[in-house]
């Protein structure tokens, strides 16, 4: 099994290779895995404790995030170097100032595993959510450093529960501890042997509050709405936007609209800009009556979390593709949320539908019926808002739980 799973890493590297001309994303993690070496030569590693955390992309790293600054605040002395497998987490958080070093993982090869692990002789190493590299897991446990899943879930279709998924389980066997989000995880891992593992449920409960808490004011968005009432597409792909304009163009002015493409790329904007018959402007646009518009297109990143606090209604993106994007982001705010048909994997989508505080659709029919009845009935819309709040905070305590966990094992 070892063997076959080389052959796939070796036939990853071998495609991006191949798509980066093509592709920004692979063109970034191909020339990101190239310099990672001569970055970490630079890199002199302080004396005392140090913590590596891996996180696959940002959204992962926003599950982690929490915990890495509540062990910072506990021990400031700590290091912490934190790896990312995805660009779209390490371009967006290379300067992340909660973190001493910042890197990108070096493709999972043994001989990628001892040198970064000799460079940096980590104390203990947390691993979040789905992350699991064999050469890593099993060097770091041939070194008896201390190994933590944190934020993970698990679910009976993957590897581990297979009768192939030998190699897997033996990943699992390098964790000291697993801290899973749901009881089923915990069901789940027991049926094969593994005991190590601790109900704590979701740091992103405690990641969106924190980020709802210290929301950014943006003096743009509030030119725009100028005192009216806003919906917010959050993370929007085309077939999200296809249903989105076709209500927006369909119905008379009254609330203001804010579409947050999950890409931003300029075919992509200009492509829902030919497609909206409202008066529309670009965020980044400059010398433009923003108040004057009814849809605004955000054009930059960063800003999704925090716009989210202008809404009273929020549509998230991703439904219709390969699945929702964070629909907690929106529901810390005490808004209804709304979302397409694929949302199954994520608990919190189904509980928040379960709880009242979110819709799911799967056309552009019951997008308008949906928004229809949160427009025409405000209380409606005050209602699922506050039954999505007080689900979030239902949820909140796993950083305090993981974080006093480590302190004593680490």
């Amino acid at each position: 099994m070892a063997f076959l799973y080389n052959i796939g890493i070796q036939a990853y590297h071998l495609a991006i290779q191949l798509a980066a001309p093509f592709n920004e994303k692979a063109a970034l993690l191909r020339k990101g895995r190239k310099e990672v070496w001569k970055k970490a030569a630079g890199i002199q590693r302080g004396e005392g404790r140090l913590v590596w955390f891996h996180a696959a992309s940002l959204g992962e790293f926003e599950q982690g995030r929490p915990v890495i600054e509540a062990l910072k605040a506990a021990e400031p002395a700590t290091q912490i170097l934190l790896t990312f497998f995805s660009p779209s987490g390490y371009e967006i958080r290379k300067n992340y100032t909660g973190a001493d070093y910042i890197l990108y993982l070096p493709g999972d090869t043994r001989r990628n595993a001892v040198r970064l692990i000799e460079k940096f002789r980590p104390d203990a190493a947390v691993f979040i959510k789905y992350e699991f590299w064999f050469h890593y897991l099993n060097e770091l446990n041939k070194r008896n450093i201390p190994v933590y899943l944190i934020s993970a879930i698990f679910r009976p279709n993957q590897p581990f529960f297979k009768s192939w998924g030998k190699l897997h389980r033996r990943m699992l066997g390098c964790f000291k501890e697993l801290f899973v989000q749901d009881g089923q995880s915990v069901e789940l891992l027991k049926s094969i042997g593994i005991k190590n593992v601790r109900l704590t449920g979701d740091t992103r409960f405690d990641r969106v509050k924190q980020i709802a808490e210290n929301a950014k004011q943006i003096v743009k968005v509030e030119q725009f709405c100028d005192g009216r009432p806003a919906i917010v597409c959050g993370s929007t792909w085309p077939p999200d936007e296809e249903i989105l304009l076709e209500y927006i163009n369909c119905h008379p002015d009254g609330y203001k609209w804010i579409i947050v493409p999950h890409e931003i790329g300029e075919n992509h904007i200009k492509a829902i800009l030919d497609k909206c018959r409202k008066k529309v402007a670009r965020y980044t646009s400059e010398n433009t009556d923003l108040a004057d518009k009814e849809v605004l297109i955000i054009d930059c990143i960063g800003l999704l979390s925090s716009i989210y606090r202008y809404g009273k209604i929020a549509y998230i993106g991703g439904g219709f593709g390969v699945g929702i994007h964070n629909t907690l982001e929106a529901a810390v705010y005490g808004i209804p949320v709304i979302f397409g048909p694929k949302y199954q994997k994520f608990n919190e989508a189904v509980s928040l539908i379960r709880e009242g505080g979110a819709f799911s659709i799967s056309n552009g029919a019951e997008l308008s019926e949906i928004l229809d009845s949160l427009i025409q009935h405000p209380a409606i819309a005050e209602t699922a808002g506050q039954k999505a709040l007080e689900y979030v905070n239902s949820q909140l305590g796993a950083t305090a739980v993981i974080s006093e966990a480590l302190s004593t094992t680490i």
